[in-house]
């Protein structure tokens, strides 16, 4: 009996060392003391190394050192918050500002952490979160497409049993998931690269392998296939999505686009007037365009 209590207090007072390291890391991180961050990590790895507290911490580290505003001044104003520089005689000789790039070194050390963390703790979203996030920074797109996929294809084994920091279990998961899933297609998107596009379409494919009711992916892909004027395939996918949810107003817009550029009239100026019901302010204003077009 004695043997139990005292392993149970060991235990406890490991999980306390555990909290502290990881309370005071992130103070350290707040005040930008990188010698004191290295000093708690190096610590904290001694005492601890299955604590996945630490794989976050080293990659926040990492991360954070790898991150370099540097300085330049160029002929042209290539941002509003850049300084205007004004020679002797009042005219604009150029304009000063900032950028960021990211260390090799450390930036690298930082995934090396982070995916030694998910490996040894591999339905911690926020570990896969955080790698996303920063490839995403770094505009790594293909890495970044590769970890958004592994991601849901871990989904489908741990049935979205995902855990948050200090292994909390997070709310709603799938959804949660899903939601930030769609958020980096539209980082992808954003970007105007249409070479990226393909990128979007094998990340909508994974998520409607183990969701295949999810109207967001079938649009996506809808949306792949408009750009490329391969207009049959985008119906065959805003159909469906028009099925699972009939007042999707991003939707309807599709298929109303779709069958314009088709020259299928009747169906374009019927899936342009349910945009009218169904769609916002902006929605409404560019199916009214369409429509007056159409008639």
């Amino acid at each position: 009996m004695k043997k139990t209590i005292g392993l149970a207090l060991f235990f406890l007072s490991i999980s306390a060392y555990c909290q502290d390291s990881y309370k005071n890391f992130q103070d350290a991180l707040k005040a930008n003391d990188t010698t004191k961050q290295l000093q708690i990590l190096t610590q904290w790895e001694k005492s601890n190394a299955k604590d996945p507290e630490l794989y976050t911490s080293y990659y926040n580290y990492y991360f954070s050192r790898s991150r370099q505003e540097i300085i330049s001044v160029d002929k042209e104003n290539k941002g509003r918050e850049n300084l205007k520089l004004v020679d002797s005689t009042g005219n604009i000789a150029g304009y000063m500002g900032s950028s960021v790039i990211y260390d090799t070194y450390f930036l690298k050390k930082a995934y090396e952490s982070i995916d030694k963390g998910i490996s040894k703790f591999p339905n911690r979203l926020d570990m896969r979160f955080g790698k996303i996030y920063g490839l995403g920074l770094n505009k790594d797109y293909e890495a970044f497409t590769k970890e958004i996929i592994k991601t849901i294809e871990q989904s489908g084994k741990n049935n979205n049993k995902w855990l948050w920091t200090l292994n909390k279990p997070v709310d709603d998961p799938e959804n949660f998931m899903l939601g930030n899933i769609q958020s980096y297609v539209e980082q992808l998107y954003n970007t105007g690269n249409d070479n990226l596009l393909k990128n979007i379409k094998r990340i909508s494919e994974t998520v409607l392998k183990y969701n295949p009711k999810h109207v967001e992916s079938l649009s996506n892909i809808s949306i792949f296939y408009i750009i490329n004027k391969e207009y049959d395939k985008s119906l065959q996918y805003s159909l469906k999505a028009h099925q699972i949810n009939p007042s999707d107003a991003i939707v309807l817009g599709n298929i109303a686009y779709t069958y314009k550029e088709k020259g299928d009239k009747a169906n374009a100026i019927k899936f342009y007037e349910l945009t009218l019901e169904h769609g916002d302010e902006s929605a409404k204003q560019q199916a009214q365009k369409a429509l007056d077009k159409l008639k």
